[in-house]
């Protein structure tokens, strides 16, 4: 059901239409009942009627407000209006308020209660109205998610009519199933069967799956690890059947109560507001390092040119987030037609890197062209480094968890780069995967910030690997 961008823009305009009618209110409100003035519609006026609109969804965005606007709820939509218009009165006050000339400091409170509960009401109620409408399209199953199911037993017949006798819909529109074992009985005519497990990855293109369950027993940790790796590099939700071992440690959540018994293996690697911030970031770095770097490009340029036959630049098809591929860009650091005899790894004495490739691997700079590929978002300043599809297939087929780390965007540098760097082997790929899996477990800004730390003292001293 790959089609929020209606919903989405109805919900930024209404916030929009709401903010600007809050802000008049509370204009009207402090003129008349605070200051006891009369009112006059001045440039102050309508400079607020168009800027603090736009503050409002630059903070509702961070919030993470319009992400994935078909699985809001009522109580989740009360939680993060209610979080993000006290923040937000907490800022306009001391921005655009704490300097009014007032007669008494217990106007502050009054001007602070008026812009927080006006406000607060005003976004509510059409917020509310929308998010009644999608509930009930989903309660009532005439919207839903594309929903592929995992399993063969009893347990995979059990959840499906589970799901299906509730009388409120959940969201789950099954398109088929794949079993681990070829056709199953008692699912062959209850739902289509889409294939084995092996042909996972194809059938999760092919039919756009949104939601996966899997119905396994916990007994199978080595299938379900496998399956929650394959699924997890991609934008796509997972559900698993709880044993008794998760309800009674309390790992079972529910925010539905009208649901079935499912865990969701969480995807929210950092906050939302994060991943904005993180984007910002790499934009404003990546402009920035551009524009600084073109005495750089010019020089590495001409020593690229002249010290082998072939381009400046090196392109190469590599898998970025959720498994879509991309060209990154490089300055070429090998002979022309190196790989004449198929993909091959590079190694520290690897006869096909030139003079001048090599100190440019040591010091890093052969990735400098890749703000271009992070400023058209193909990639981030920091990420696990993007794969060839031909070595992914061989980690993956050794650790399945390594498909995990399409999740995010792949970046100029990472924390396997940084401790370990280039890898000449599928093994020396899966010791530096470790340490790109920690990254994907603790991501956060400050992380980033560390790694570019760490990155920027290897390029200065020219110790990278």
């Amino acid at each position: 059901m790959r089609r929020s961008f209606g919903i989405t823009l109805l919900f930024v305009l209404l916030d929009f239409v709401t903010a600007a009618i809050s802000w008049a209110s509370f204009y009207y409100f402090r003129k008349s009942y605070v200051e006891n003035m009369p009112i006059e519609l001045s440039e102050q006026f309508y400079t607020g009627m168009l800027v603090i609109p736009v503050f409002w969804i630059i903070l509702y965005t961070l919030f993470g407000t319009y992400f994935d606007i078909w699985r809001l709820y009522l109580m989740r939509v009360l939680s993060i209006t209610f979080k993000s218009v006290f923040i937000g009165t907490m800022i306009i006050f001391f921005v655009a308020i704490l300097d009014d000339e007032i007669s008494n400091y217990s106007s502050y409170y009054t001007l602070i209660g008026g812009v927080f509960f006006i406000h607060l009401f005003l976004t509510l109620v059409p917020r509310l109205l929308i998010t009644y409408f999608i509930v009930t399209k989903i309660h009532n199953r005439s919207v839903g998610f594309n929903t592929l199911l995992i399993g063969g037993s009893s347990k995979a017949v059990d959840i499906y009519n589970e799901i299906q006798s509730l009388p409120k819909g959940i969201g789950n529109k099954f398109v088929g199933f794949v079993n681990l074992n070829g056709i199953d009985k008692d699912l062959e005519g209850v739902l289509p069967y889409l294939g084995h497990a092996r042909e996972l990855e194809d059938i999760l293109k092919i039919h756009e799956i949104e939601e996966v369950i899997i119905a396994l027993d916990r007994s199978e940790h080595e299938k379900l690890k496998q399956l929650i790796s394959i699924v997890q590099g991609r934008d796509i939700r997972i559900k698993i059947i709880p044993d008794m071992f998760d309800i009674l440690s309390g790992s079972v959540k529910m925010n539905n109560i009208f649901g079935a018994l499912l865990v969701e293996v969480e995807s929210h690697i950092m906050p939302f507001w994060q991943f904005i911030v993180k984007r910002l970031i790499d934009i404003f770095v990546s402009v920035i390092a551009i524009i600084i770097l073109i005495p750089a490009y010019v020089t590495l340029a001409i020593l690229v040119k002249s010290s082998s036959k072939g381009p400046v630049f090196f392109r190469q098809e590599r898998i970025g987030k959720n498994g879509v591929p991309f060209h990154i860009i490089k300055f070429r650091t090998m002979v022309q037609n190196a790989e004449q005899s198929g993909p091959q790894l590079s190694s520290s004495n690897d006869p096909r890197i030139t003079k001048i490739g090599r100190t440019m691997r040591k010091m890093r700079f052969d990735e400098f062209p890749q703000f271009w590929n992070v400023l058209k978002g193909e990639m981030s300043l920091v990420g696990p480094r993007p794969e060839r599809q031909f070595f992914i297939n061989q980690i993956a087929a050794r650790e399945p968890q390594f498909l995990q780390l399409n999740k995010v965007k792949p970046g100029i540098t990472s924390w396997g780069q940084v401790k370990f760097g280039y890898a000449e082997n599928v093994e020396e790929m899966l010791q530096r995967m470790k340490y790109d899996l920690l990254y994907l477990k603790n991501m956060s800004i400050a992380l980033d910030f560390k790694i570019l730390l760490y990155t920027v003292i290897i390029v200065f001293k020219g110790t990278g690997k």
